[in-house]
């Protein structure tokens, strides 16, 4: 068969529904300025599905920092990765505020997170090491796996009876093979929104003799007394090796880091691949994340603000009997019953007839006959916006619950690809 007959005619689950939700449920383009309300196909809506956190995406002073940044300096300086001609003062000096932030020796900045995921488990392991890991955890680290030749081991989601009998597999063939052993988890579950059981982990690794590294996307900037992210929320930032976070969350940019002990990072600087063959973060991406760390840590109005939002979302939603799951973080999500045709139905309704945008979710991210409505709560939102959301998501339930939505089909409101 031919290569492109064979790729076009398999789409995959997202893809089968390309024609009928492209630009609607698939790429969907929100208009104006990144807020609370925007505009989706020339009407304006209550937005739930963008991880503006803190609010920071339209902060005056963050503006003021990019527009005088990309000024100075354009967008393609400096030229070329780091390690030939790409090095700057700047880049360096936020490197040394993240660390001294997360109480870590030493950190490295990272083009995106997702790759830079990859890249470092790429560069911690060889084929003698052996991985435990959360069965939940994010893409980026199932595609970073991918690249490891060695042992792996999975345990059932937050099950720490699991995780211990697999880190006993993982400590006999390290022991066999002559490796170490590296566990991974997520600080913030970005789906269902619980923490990982860091501290639970944590009680196994003098015995078993292990290394721990912790992807904390959501939880950088949110968690936390100073929003140094979910390891301080549960204590143990001493006990976390490695430290993952990204600026593309309560930064509202683009770019990552990882954090720990100063020979990790030197070691992951000169064999991080997606580092040493990119070019380097643009100067006005690291001068703007100087001033969003900046206001991370000397406005703590801006996370008690989202904490307001949050709580009251998700108490409002459990009030009126929603099932949210065991989320501990901002992210909410709305367990629902039914496949793809009630969603797309309930996700049109909402944004045709309610005026609210957020993200769905349905098979194969979640079970079958399951939908999740994923709201993202933001400094930015308002009590009011929580009030027109819960009244909404009522009407919606009622209308579900009724079979209003089960006998239609997909809406086509696709664009064309």
């Amino acid at each position: 068969m031919d290569l492109f007959e064979k790729v076009s005619n398999n789409m995959g689950p997202l893809g089968q529904f390309a024609d009928q939700g492209f630009g609607y449920f698939y790429f969907p383009k929100l208009e104006g300025a990144i807020s609370n309300r925007m505009y989706f196909r020339g009407k304006p809506v209550l937005v739930w599905s963008l991880n503006n956190y803190l609010g920071l995406a339209n902060h005056p002073e963050v503006r003021k920092i990019d527009t005088e940044a990309s000024e100075e300096f354009g967008l393609a300086a400096p030229m070329g990765a780091r390690m030939m001609s790409g090095q700057s003062k700047y880049h360096q000096q936020l490197e040394q505020e993240l660390a001294a932030f997360e109480n870590k020796e030493a950190a490295y900045l990272l083009n995106f997170g997702y790759m830079g995921m990859v890249s470092i488990i790429d560069s911690l392991l060889d084929r003698h090491d052996v991985v435990v890991y959360d069965s939940e955890s994010h893409a980026c680290i199932l595609d970073g796996l991918r690249l490891h030749i060695g042992k792996r081991f999975v345990f059932p989601h937050n099950d720490l009876d699991r995780f211990e009998s697999q880190i006993k597999h993982a400590r006999k063939v390290a022991d066999e093979t002559g490796g170490g052993i590296l566990v991974i988890t997520e600080g913030v579950f970005g789906m269902p929104g619980d923490l990982g059981n860091l501290k639970g982990i944590l009680q196994f690794k003098d015995k078993y003799g292990f290394r721990l590294l912790v992807d904390d996307a959501h939880g950088f900037g949110t968690m936390g007394s100073t929003g140094a992210g979910t390891s301080q929320e549960q204590q143990v930032m001493d006990g976390v090796d490695i430290y993952f976070g990204t600026f593309a969350k309560a930064m509202a940019g683009i770019g990552a880091f990882v954090a720990s002990e100063k020979r990790i990072i030197k070691a992951l600087t000169f064999n991080m691949r997606s580092q040493i063959f990119a070019k380097s973060l643009p100067m006005p991406m690291v001068i703007g994340s100087l001033k969003r760390l900046d206001l991370i840590r000397t406005h703590p109005e801006l996370r008690e603000k989202l904490w307001v939002i949050v709580k009251a979302l998700q108490t409002g939603l459990r009030e009126k009997g929603f099932n949210i799951g065991k989320t501990q973080s901002p992210v909410t999500p709305v367990f629902l019953q039914g496949g793809a045709i009630e969603a797309t139905q309930i996700i049109a309704d909402l944004r045709e007839n309610y005026g609210i945008f957020c993200s769905m979710v349905i098979y194969p991210v979640v079970p079958k006959g399951i939908i999740m409505l994923r709201l993202i709560p933001t400094a930015a939102h308002t009590l009011e916006d929580v009030a027109i959301t819960i009244d909404a998501f009522s009407d919606v339930r009622k209308k579900l619950d009724e079979g209003k939505y089960t006998l239609g089909r997909i809406p086509d409101f696709a664009d064309k690809f």
